[in-house]
C-alpha cells in the first residue's frame, strides 16, 4: 500500500507542487490538493523515462561548480565579443573530446555546460558515450581546449558523481 504512495522523483515532485501553487493564482485548499495529486501522479507516470539516479558523493561541490560555470560564461561572453569586434579571424575547430565520465546524467551536464559557455557547442556524443564532439569558435590547439574542459568541468563532475 505505502509502496504506491512513494515519490520516485522527490525533487521533481516538490518542483511540480511549487510551480502549481505559483500558477494557481494563490494558495487554497483546492490548489494544495490538486498540487499534491499532480506532484505524485506525474512522476509515477514518467518514472520509466528517467535514468537511474547517480550517486552524488559530494553534493556540496555543486554550488562551486555552478559559480565556476557562471564566471566562465561571463568571461567567454567578453572573449567572443572581443573576437567579433576585432579584425582578427577566428580559428574554428571540431574537437573530439575523450570522456572520462560514464553516467548519462553527468555527461549531459558536461555537454550542457559546454554549450552554455559562449564560443563552444557540444555537437554530438558517440554511441558508446566515450567521445564528445565539440565545436570551438576559436581554438589554437585541440589539446588546450581538452585540458581546459577537463580541469574546469569534467574533473569536478567526476568528483561529484563518482
Amino acid at each position: 500500500m505505502f509502496d504506491r504512495l512513494s515519490f520516485p522523483q522527490p525533487w521533481l515532485s516538490l518542483i511540480l507542487f511549487l510551480i502549481w501553487q505559483i500558477l494557481s493564482d494563490g494558495v487554497s485548499g483546492g490548489s494544495v490538493v490538486v498540487g499534491l495529486i499532480l506532484a505524485w501522479l506525474i512522476p509515477q507516470i514518467t518514472h520509466g523515462f528517467w535514468p537511474e539516479r547517480p550517486a552524488f558523493v559530494k553534493v556540496w561541490r555543486m554550488p562551486a561548480y555552478i559559480l565556476r560555470v557562471l564566471k566562465d560564461i561571463v568571461i567567454a561572453s567578453f572573449s567572443v565579443a572581443w573576437l567579433i569586434l576585432t579584425p582578427r579571424n577566428p580559428r574554428p575547430a571540431f574537437i573530439s573530446y575523450p570522456l572520462r565520465l560514464d553516467h548519462p546524467l553527468a555527461i549531459s551536464i558536461l555537454a550542457s555546460t559546454i554549450s552554455l559557455t559562449p564560443g563552444t557547442v557540444s555537437a554530438d556524443v558517440s554511441d558508446d558515450n566515450k567521445t564528445l564532439l565539440i565545436h570551438a569558435l576559436d581554438a589554437t590547439n585541440d589539446q588546450e581546449v581538452i585540458d581546459a574542459i577537463y580541469n574546469s568541468y569534467e574533473k569536478p563532475l567526476m568528483e561529484m558523481f563518482q
